[in-house]
């Protein structure tokens, strides 16, 4: 895993509040999380270990935040930032919709960061990059196979690198991805679309995996379907495969409070 991390508050509300209004939260929690975060926890409850190479804040939220990682099963690989850790206020309505508000800049690891074990990654079946800078992007495809979210195009525009698999939302207008946009072209792209599935190209639509229970917090949907979908490829499946168990640890996390605690384990896979 190569991603940013970020310090998240949330709070249940019945609706997100109108302008001006004033509503009450019958629920708070808060918690490490962030794409890079996210994944990098799905990633080890599915593998029983992952890296993520990122960066932290040099404040109490940022050593907070690696202690939770940790414990929560990553081999964290984490440069120091001269600033506060990032952070996230994020609302969560009655239908399970996050709503979410990010608090000062993106702290992103870098590939010319001597202090970090770049080369732990060209011995790493896959690799999901989340974000980081172009040097990272190039540390990162030296893995066998290289997933990449279509959140970073800037980024990947930049590196150059092909990708084996561009995953992005079809509902997030930040995520799509137009045929022409990457060169060299990804091998493959993933699209979701949330309880209608998705598609991939080459190939074709794919199911949306049955809920395990009642929704009750979207937040990290996307970043478990990513972590999933890599996870399988890591394992040598198809891309049939692959798609399917990303539906599945997408849908898991949906029945969850918050970031983790509807996330799949590699026990609940066979592939």
């Amino acid at each position: 895993m190569v991603g940013h991390v970020e310090w998240v508050e949330f709070v249940r509300v019945a609706r997100v509040p109108l302008p001006g209004e004033i509503v009450h939260a019958v629920e708070t929690w808060e918690e490490a999380a962030g794409g890079g975060a996210i994944a990098a926890v799905q990633l080890a409850k599915l593998n029983g270990s992952a890296h993520l190479f990122t960066s932290l804040g040099d404040d109490e939220l940022g050593r907070r935040s690696r202690s939770e990682l940790e414990e929560r099963g990553v081999t964290l690989h984490a440069a120091a930032a001269a600033v506060p850790q990032r952070r996230a206020f994020t609302y969560v309505d009655e239908r399970g919709e996050r709503t979410i508000t990010v608090l000062g800049p993106k702290l992103l690891p870098s590939g010319d960061d001597g202090s970090l074990p770049w080369e732990e990654l060209a011995r790493c079946d896959a690799v999901f990059f989340v974000s980081g800078d172009v040097a990272a992007l190039r540390a990162a495809r030296r893995s066998r196979v290289l997933v990449a979210t279509a959140r970073e195009l800037a980024t990947l525009k930049r590196g150059g690198e092909e990708i084996d698999v561009l995953v992005g939302s079809g509902e997030d207008p930040g995520e799509r991805f137009e045929p022409g946009e990457l060169e060299p072209p990804p091998r493959t792209v993933v699209t979701t679309s949330g309880a209608l599935g998705g598609w991939v190209r080459p190939g074709g639509p794919f199911r949306a995996a049955p809920l395990p229970g009642p929704v009750e917090d979207a937040y990290g949907y996307g970043d478990c379907f990513a972590a999933g979908l890599t996870y399988a490829l890591a394992a040598g499946g198809s891309m049939e495969d692959a798609v399917e168990a990303g539906a599945r640890c997408g849908a898991a996390v949906l029945t969850g409070r918050g970031a983790y605690a509807g996330q799949l384990g590699g026990g609940d896979f066979t592939l």
